[in-house]
């Protein structure tokens, strides 16, 4: 006959020795305890879940109850599948010490949520860098010309010119057009001759020599020259 109470009491003993430090008694009658089960991988985040388990009359011949007392990091998807591989794997070690098993099961579980969700990250981290690419493309190479935007953008040019033409029209008729130098130049070819013009009639300019003619009678002293110097003429003499 099986002795249910020494296995249990000889599986907590050994629980207690294998995870001291994540061990931990709710009760003793019935036997019930929880142990702490963290992911071994993770990087920024850590994946924790807290199982707890309580002996039936008949452990091991039959399952123990179970259920996630707490976690971290987990979604509920997460959670309902921890539960289903915990049915799953009591199930196929009914007659048998199990909450080792269970408990490792979980551990290799949760290690492999990390895995997805580093997978997952990278995943969006190359679809950021490849929307970025696209971006960067699309600026550097501009839009494709098609019909459409075409036929846009020449119906806003069209537009844009006939309002120009409007108002320069506009302008025309209230006389407020500003020529610059090269328009007037254009449209005003007196402006070709007109600085040879003006050096012609410069040097055509009228002396009147009666002004002069007086000037030979005027006798002007030596000392009226300005010019006039005494010891150069003695010099001379």
């Amino acid at each position: 006959m099986t002795d249910y109470c020494e296995e249990q009491r000889n599986e907590l003993e050994a629980l207690e020795s294998i995870y001291p430090d994540s061990f931990t008694v709710v009760s003793e009658n019935p036997a019930s305890f929880t142990i702490r089960v963290t992911s071994e991988t993770g990087e920024n985040e850590e994946i924790e879940a807290t199982l707890q388990f309580t002996y039936v009359e008949k452990y091991p011949d039959d399952p123990p109850k179970f259920e996630i007392a707490t976690h971290e990091n987990l979604q509920n998807s997460d959670t309902a599948d921890i539960m289903s591989l915990l049915t799953e794997q009591a199930q196929e070690n009914i007659g048998m010490v199990m909450i080792f098993t269970l408990v490792t099961a979980v551990q290799e579980k949760l290690n492999e949520i990390v895995d997805q969700i580093k997978s997952r990250k990278e995943m969006e981290k190359l679809l950021k860098e490849k929307e970025a690419e696209e971006i960067e493309k699309a600026i550097f190479h501009g839009t494709p010309v098609t019909i459409e935007n075409f036929l846009s953008w020449k119906a806003r040019f069209d537009a844009e010119l006939t309002e120009m033409k409007k108002k320069q029209k506009e302008d025309e008729q209230g006389g407020k057009v500003k020529l610059t130098g090269k328009q007037q130049f254009e449209t005003d070819h007196n402006l070709d001759t007109s600085d040879i013009q003006f050096l012609e009639e410069g040097n055509n300019v009228e002396v009147d020599e009666s002004l002069f003619q007086d000037m030979d009678d005027l006798e002007l002293d030596d000392d009226d020259d300005p010019d006039y110097n005494p010891d150069l003429e003695s010099d001379n003499d």
